[in-house]
C-alpha cells in the first residue's frame, strides 16, 4: 500500500512510495503529527542515483519488522537532497558534528520541532561484526532515550543549533586582503598535497578536484608572469597528471563518455557508478580550459566525448538537462558499465577484441566484482586511443541494448547552470557552435521558464517550475550567463548585451534577497524562504562550489565589465569574509581562491566596435593560455573603432589590428 510519497514528483521519493515505512514528504503535516503524538522525527535524506541509499532501502525500509519499528515509534520523513539542499545542508552539518562524518543516506533523529539530537549515515539491518550498530538497535535505543532523557536531548539539540549558527560567520583576517604572493603560495601548498603517482589529492576515496584545478589554471597564469619557472612547471605537472589520470581511469566512462561521481580507490579505477550532471559540467569546464592552455589532444577528446554524452543522454526535449544516472541497474551496482573479455571479443572479433581488452585492462580475472572489469585505459600513446574510436562506438551500441540504469529527469537550475558554463567554454575552445548553442538554449530556458517577472528563480523543473530557489541557483546561473556573455558575440554578434543584462538582474536579486545586512556574506536561502531551524551560510566548497565563492566570480566580473561601484563594494565586503578562511584552510575554498587569483591577474574585457568579423580575434585568443576574459561588441559613441583591451581597471590603447593586443 502506497505511503504519503505517492503523489510526489521526485524520483527519489517515488522510489520509496511503496515502502512499508509510512514516509511523509517534508512539510507541515509530518511536523504536526510528531507534535500531536509527541514522537521524535526520523528525517532520512538521499538521492535517486545513490547506491548506498538503495542498499539501505532494500535491507531496512522494505523490511516489515524494521518498518514496523519505525512506524510505531517515529514520524518518518523522506527528503530528496537535490530538491531540498537547504534541508540537507542543515542536517548534514548536524550529523557531522555528532558523528564526525557525513554522507548519504543521511538519517537524522529530531525532536518534534525538527531540532536534531542524533544521526548517522548507513546502518545495516543486523550485526555483521564490523562495529556498525544495526538499524533496529539504533531505533530502539533512540526511542528509549527519548522517553527517559528528554531534557538531555533538548539540551543537546539546542547546543547543535547554536553551533550551526556560529559556523555562519567566518573568522575574518585583520588584514582584509590577500595578495598575489599569498595566492601563489596557496597554489604551491595545493601542489604539495598532490598524489604524484596517481593524480588527484589525498588517498581514497577520490573526488574529481575540478575547483582546485581551476584555481591552479589561474595560478599558472600568475606564475607565468613572474620568474618562478620551477613553481610554474610544478603546477603544470599537477594539472596534467590529474587530468590525464582521470581521463584514463575507470571514473571516466571509456565507452560512453562522461564521468562518474567519484572513485572508491586511489587509482581512479572503480567508481560508484552514478553519473551526476554537476560533475560533468565542472569537468567539461576544466578540460576545455586545459585544452586551450596546453593543446593536449587527450583533453580535447574528453571535452568532445563528455559533451556528446551530455547531449545524447542527459538532454531534455525542452533544451534543459536531466540530473543523474543511477549507479545500479537490475539491482546491481555497475552492471550496465562493466565487461568480460568474451563479450568484448564477441562484439569486436577475436583479434581486435584482444587488442581492445589489452588497451583497456579488461581481463579474465577482472578488476571489479564477479570477474567483471571496469574499462580503464592503460595505453599512454594517444594514437592508440584514437585508433580504437570505432570499436568504442560499436561497444556503446552493444551496451545500449542492456538494461539501462535509472535516469532522474529532475531539472535543477543550479546543475544546469554548471553545465551551461562548461558547454560555453567547450563551444568556444573547440569552435563548435552546436555546443555553444546548447548552452545558450538552456540558459534561455531557465530565463523564460524558471524566472518570474521580478527576477526570482525556481530551483526545480519537472513539467513546471517548482520550489523557491537557493543561493547556488542564483550564483551559478549568474556565472553561467557571464560565460555566455564572454563568447556569444563570436557566434551571435551583438547579443552579449542581452546576457550581461540578465546576469546583472539575477545578481540584483541576490543582493536584495540573500544578503546578510548585519554581517558578511549571503545566506543559502532567501529572506522570504520557509522558516527552518537555522538559516545557514555556506562558505566551503563541497562537490559543487559554495554559493558565496561563486558570487566572488560574479561580482568581480560584473565590476570590471560595467565599472559599477556597487559591485566593487559588495565584492570587497565578500572578499573580507574569505580572508580568514583562506588563512585557516585554503584547501576548502578553491573556488574563492580562483576568484581572488583572477582578480589579481586582471580580468580582461575586450571591447570591439565597427569590426566585420571576430574570427581573427578568436584565432588569436585560442593561442593564449586560458584566462577569464570577455569579448563585447559595443556601439557606444565614445568607444573608438577597433579593439580595446582592458585589464582590471586599466584600458590599453585601441588597436585596429587584433594581433597587437597580445604583443
Amino acid at each position: 500500500m502506497p505511503n504519503h510519497l505517492v503523489n510526489e514528483k521526485s524520483l527519489y521519493l517515488q522510489q520509496h512510495a511503496n515502502n512499508p515505512v509510512d514516509w511523509y514528504p517534508w512539510g507541515e503535516e509530518a511536523f504536526a503529527k510528531a507534535k500531536a503524538e509527541d514522537k521524535p522525527l526520523l528525517i532520512s535524506i538521499g538521492y535517486s542515483s545513490c547506491h548506498w541509499c538503495h542498499v539501505m532501502e532494500h535491507e531496512s525500509f522494505e523490511n516489515e519488522y524494521i518498518s514496523g519499528l519505525m512506524n510505531e515509534h517515529f514520524v518518518c520523513i523522506k527528503v530528496d537532497r537535490e530538491e531540498r539542499p537547504d534541508v540537507d545542508q542543515i542536517y548534514m552539518e548536524a550529523v557531522q558534528m555528532i558523528a564526525q562524518h557525513g554522507g548519504w543516506p543521511l538519517n537524522v533523529f529530531c525532536l518534534p520541532d525538527g531540532k536534531p539530537f542524533f544521526g548517522g549515515t548507513y546502518f545495516p539491518p543486523e550485526d555483521r561484526g564490523n562495529g556498525m550498530v544495526p538499524w533496529p538497535q539504533v531505533l530502539i535505543r533512540v526511542v528509549d532515550f527519548y522517553k527517559k532523557n528528554r531534557e538531555q536531548l533538548e539540551e543537546n539539540a539546542d547546543s547543535i543549533i547554536k553551533n550551526l549558527m556560529a559556523s555562519n560567520e567566518p573568522a575574518e583576517s585583520s588584514e582584509g586582503f590577500v595578495d598575489t604572493t599569498t595566492l601563489q603560495q596557496a597554489a604551491i601548498e595545493f601542489a604539495k598535497r598532490h598524489d604524484d603517482q596517481f593524480g588527484g589529492f589525498g588517498q581514497a576515496p577520490k573526488f574529481p578536484p575540478s575547483m582546485a584545478l581551476n584555481f591552479l589554471i589561474q595560478a599558472r597564469n600568475s606564475l607565468n608572469k613572474s620568474d618562478k619557472k620551477e613553481d610554474l612547471d610544478r603546477i603544470d605537472e599537477v594539472i596534467d597528471t590529474t587530468l590525464t589520470a582521470m581521463a584514463h581511469g575507470g571514473i571516466y566512462d571509456q565507452i560512453g563518455g562522461g564521468f562518474a561521481r567519484y572513485s572508491v580507490d586511489r587509482y581512479w579505477l572503480i567508481p560508484h557508478f552514478e553519473k551526476m550532471l554537476y560533475d560533468n559540467g565542472l569537468l567539461l569546464d576544466i578540460y576545455a580550459k586545459a585544452w586551450t592552455t596546453y593543446q593536449k589532444p587527450l583533453y580535447k577528446a574528453i571535452v568532445q566525448e563528455t559533451a556528446t554524452w551530455a547531449l545524447r543522454e542527459m538532454h531534455a526535449e525542452n533544451g534543459n538537462f536531466y540530473s543523474a544516472y543511477d549507479a545500479d541497474s537490475e539491482g546491481e551496482e555497475g552492471k550496465f558499465t562493466v565487461w568480460k573479455p568474451d563479450e568484448i571479443k564477441e562484439v569486436l572479433g577475436e583479434e581486435v577484441g584482444t587488442r581492445f581488452c589489452k588497451a583497456y585492462n579488461i581481463t579474465d580475472t577482472g578488476n571489479f566484482e564477479h570477474g567483471f572489469s571496469n574499462p580503464a585505459l592503460t595505453e599512454s600513446d594517444f594514437s592508440i586511443r584514437e585508433s580504437l574510436k570505432d570499436e568504442r562506438e560499436k561497444l556503446y551500441a552493444h551496451r545500449s541494448k542492456r538494461m539501462w540504469p535509472g535516469l532522474d529527469k529532475k531539472q535543477l537550475t543550479s546543475w544546469n547552470s554548471l553545465l551551461i558554463r562548461g558547454l560555453a567554454e567547450a563551444g568556444f575552445a573547440l569552435g563548435r557552435k552546436d555546443l555553444f548553442d546548447a548552452a545558450k538554449v538552456a540558459a534561455d530556458f531557465i530565463w523564460e521558464n524558471l524566472r518570474t517577472k521580478d527576477n526570482r528563480l525556481s530551483s526545480v523543473y519537472y513539467t513546471e517550475a517548482k520550489l523557491n530557489a537557493y543561493l547556488d541557483d542564483y550564483a551559478y546561473y549568474a556565472e553561467a550567463l557571464l560565460s555566455v556573455t564572454a563568447y556569444v558575440d563570436f557566434f551571435y554578434p551583438g547579443e552579449s548585451k542581452v546576457y550581461l543584462e540578465r546576469s546583472e538582474a539575477i545578481t540584483q536579486s541576490v543582493l536584495k534577497h540573500f544578503k546578510d545586512d548585519q554581517a558578511t556574506g549571503f545566506y543559502f536561502t532567501s529572506g522570504d524562504h520557509e522558516n527552518l531551524i537555522a538559516r545557514k551560510k555556506e562558505w566551503w566548497d563541497n562537490a559543487t562550489p559554495s554559493g558565496n565563492g561563486a558570487m566572488l566570480h560574479v561580482l568581480s566580473s560584473l565590476y570590471y565589465i560595467t565599472v559599477n561601484p556597487t559591485y566593487e563594494e559588495e565584492l570587497t565586503a565578500l572578499r573580507n569574509g574569505y580572508t580568514g578562511l583562506i588563512g585557516k584552510n585554503p584547501f576548502g575554498v578553491p573556488h574563492a581562491l580562483s576568484a581572488f587569483m583572477a582578480d589579481q591577474n586582471g580580468i580582461e574585457v575586450i571591447k570591439v566596435k565597427d569590426v566585420d568579423s571576430l574570427e581573427e580575434l578568436r584565432t588569436l585568443l585560442l593561442k593564449q593560455p586560458w584566462a577569464r576574459r570577455f569579448t563585447l561588441i559595443t556601439d557606444l559613441e565614445n568607444q573608438p573603432s577597433g579593439y580595446q583591451k582592458c585589464i582590471g581597471t586599466r584600458c590599453l590603447q585601441p588597436e585596429l589590428d587584433p594581433s597587437k593586443l597580445y604583443q
